[in-house]
């Protein structure tokens, strides 16, 4: 099967006057293309770093990071803005809608930096499968958290990721709203083939991928097939 994402000997460090924080240390780890992936632990343990690390949202103090055959490093901005816009969607915790646009819009915009054209047929397509095709032209401030999630989803979607990093998507939802949203995002997920990375608190969800990371203190201490994990963090 062939590898999306590796990590070799990636480490990141960040400077605070004269001090040096070692946030990851040695993190080595590989993901096979359409596979879903959780990376759990403890607050502050470094998962949110390695996930940006990941995606290209932030560069590594040392190692190497390769996402589809291209090394991250030493990439420019404008480089890694086209890769993240070639072949990854990303999920926040706090949804990132952008406030001037309706839901309609918001799913658009990938597909409006790629240039694409005839985009809005697909777009109110996705808002239809994540049940908001009536409230399309809502804007973010009038939908619920759970609504917003959903929205921030079928924009994930929209430019047909080959990997989607999805960082706490359940984290300020309600336990019903939550099953809902972590439905239609393994629903999706499987319909569009894409490789799925999780970075979660709960290990409900992360039960449902494939492979768990446990992190801690900057470390991968385990890196296991879902049924041969813990049950505590």
């Amino acid at each position: 099967m062939e590898t999306i994402l590796n990590l070799n000997q990636v480490g990141k460090i960040y400077q605070s006057g004269s001090r040096s924080l070692t946030v990851l240390d040695n993190i080595n780890f590989s993901i096979d293309t359409g596979s879903t992936l959780a990376i759990v632990g403890p607050s502050g343990s470094g998962k949110t770093t390695l996930l940006g690390l990941c995606a290209g949202l932030d560069r590594a103090s040392s190692g190497l990071v390769e996402l589809h055959g291209t090394k991250l490093n030493g990439l420019s901005e404008d480089q890694l803005a086209a890769v993240r816009n070639q072949y990854i969607g990303f999920i926040f915790q706090n949804f990132q809608l952008m406030p001037t646009l309706t839901a309609l819009e918001n799913v658009m915009v990938p597909l409006e930096l790629r240039g694409e054209r005839n985009i809005k047929p697909r777009a109110l397509d996705l808002l239809d499968k994540v049940g908001l095709a009536e409230r399309s032209h809502h804007y973010p401030t009038q939908l619920s958290g759970g609504e917003q999630q959903r929205v921030s989803l079928a924009r994930a979607f929209s430019n047909k990721p080959k990997i989607l990093f999805a960082d706490e998507p359940t984290g300020n939802l309600d336990a019903e709203t939550s099953e809902k949203v972590v439905k239609l995002l393994f629903d999706l997920n499987k319909e569009a083939g894409t490789t799925l990375v999780v970075v979660t608190h709960d290990l409900d969800l992360a039960a449902k991928t494939q492979r768990i990371i446990r992190i801690k203190g900057g470390k991968i201490i385990s890196d296991a097939p879902t049924g041969l994990q813990v049950s505590a963090l």
